[in-house]
């Protein structure tokens, strides 16, 4: 990237230049933001799905360096795939039931991929009350495993992408829109848009499919979503895979838009500064909060732009120009930033720690909890709090890995988990 390459200091990796070559050709996989939606391009693995047991599970695992192949990704056994078009559907000349990439026999890593892409076989628009109507799908196969995918954000929306973290084969898995992005409707509201709409509106869905209990699945802001729903349902939750855990709390706030991160990115920050007048920076989102809801269409769309873009710059390990325009886009950028923005100002209308001091109510449930050692904008330790409260999940911290779901040891983590509870299921 021209801007964000200029004067940038090189990774330096502690444990050694193999592991720096392994990272830097790992970023062929690079991706999503905590909005879950995919950058343009993705190189996987091919097509060949083959059985291989989960390595390594257990309390707590680490995944790394030591469980890659000795071999360097041969990138010219990748090839290019768009994981992104957050309003693209995918060809309904596929199949539902076809099966996709996992292990693949040409693959020197071991590491899973995505399933092939695949249609809905239903969709349509659930009216929530409120003014609000949430854009819905269903894919995989009918009456098959039920499971809920929360994307992230707040305000991200789904992609086609999200689809194939499932095997459609066993699954029946619902995906939607949460209130005022993506599809949903109207486009960017923040009136009736908080954390316990949310979770009201996940009840309605599964109501509506007629599940007793499912996994949920969520990943960033759609981690926090996914233990506000379960810590409140529990007896409706029968699995949770969480990725990039994120429970609201002033210091991850403080880390991510005020110091900590700002450390770890100067150039980035000096951007995300750049709109805010020096006497309002002590409250970054607060500062921005006026901006995003003014009456100036202009000045709401620079704010969003600039809010966006410090995400989509700072949550892989590796920089990518496609995702940074992905998150620069107006469209995507004026309902992330001001919905995002809305939730975070507010603390998710939780309580502080709430969602780690009531962790007990997760008792009985099996759930898996994978998270990016270099995770810049969810810090690892709330995910080691997380597992130290709620014993019945498995803790995955990923070497070699940032926030992104689709980053290669992440997304491996993230297809064995929905693998072996759809085994269970």
């Amino acid at each position: 990237m021209d801007e964000a390459r200029a004067g940038a200091v090189p990774f330096v990796e502690p444990r050694g230049p193999r592991l720096l070559r392994d990272l830097r050709d790992a970023a062929d996989l690079r991706g999503a933001g905590r909005n879950g939606a995919g950058h343009r391009r993705l190189r996987r693995p091919g097509c060949h799905r083959a059985d291989d047991p989960v390595r390594g599970r257990g309390a707590f695992a680490l995944y790394g360096p030591a469980q890659r192949s000795a071999r360097a990704i041969d990138r010219r056994r990748y090839r290019r795939q768009s994981v992104s078009g957050r309003d693209r559907v995918a060809p309904a000349s596929r199949s539902p039931g076809c099966r996709g990439t996992g292990t693949t026999m040409n693959d020197p890593t071991g590491l899973k991929g995505l399933y092939s892409e695949i249609a809905p076989y239903a969709h349509g628009m659930l009216d929530v009350g409120d003014g609000h109507r949430v854009y819905w799908e269903r894919c995989g196969t009918p009456g098959g495993r039920p499971a809920v995918f929360l994307h992230g954000g707040p305000g991200g929306g789904c992609s086609p992408a999200h689809r194939r973290l499932f095997d459609p084969a066993i699954y029946d898995v619902l995906l939607f829109d949460q209130r005022g992005c993506g599809r949903s409707t109207p486009h960017a509201e923040l009136e009736a848009n908080t954390t316990w709409h949310l979770v009201a509106d996940i009840e309605r869905l599964r109501a509506m499919v007629g599940a007793e209990a499912w996994l949920v699945f969520g990943g960033s802001w759609g981690s926090t979503l996914a233990l506000a729903y379960a810590e409140t349902h529990p007896a409706r939750v029968d699995a949770l895979v969480l990725r990039g855990i994120y429970t609201l709390t002033k210091a991850e706030l403080s880390w991510y838009y005020q110091f900590g991160v700002s450390e770890m990115f100067p150039d980035k920050w000096e951007r995300f500064l750049a709109p805010i007048s020096p006497a309002e920076r002590g409250d970054m989102m607060m500062a921005y909060r006026r901006r995003l809801v003014s009456d100036d269409p202009a000045e709401q769309l620079a704010a969003a732009q600039a809010w966006s873009l410090w995400e989509g710059e700072t949550i892989t390990l590796m920089p990518s120009a496609e995702l940074t325009a992905d998150f620069s886009d107006p469209h995507f950028a004026i309902a992330f930033a001001r919905i995002e923005n809305h939730f975070f100002v507010h603390a998710g209308w939780l309580e502080e720690g709430q969602l780690l001091r009531d962790a007990h109510r997760l008792k009985g449930i099996p759930g898996e909890i994978i998270h990016g050692r270099y995770d810049m904008p969810c810090p690892a330790r709330i995910a080691w709090e997380l597992h130290k409260g709620w014993p019945d999940a498995d803790l995955h911290l990923v070497e070699g890995a940032g926030h992104a779901f689709n980053e290669p040891g992440i997304l491996d983590r993230l297809i064995r988990a929905t693998d072996r509870f759809g085994r269970q299921g």
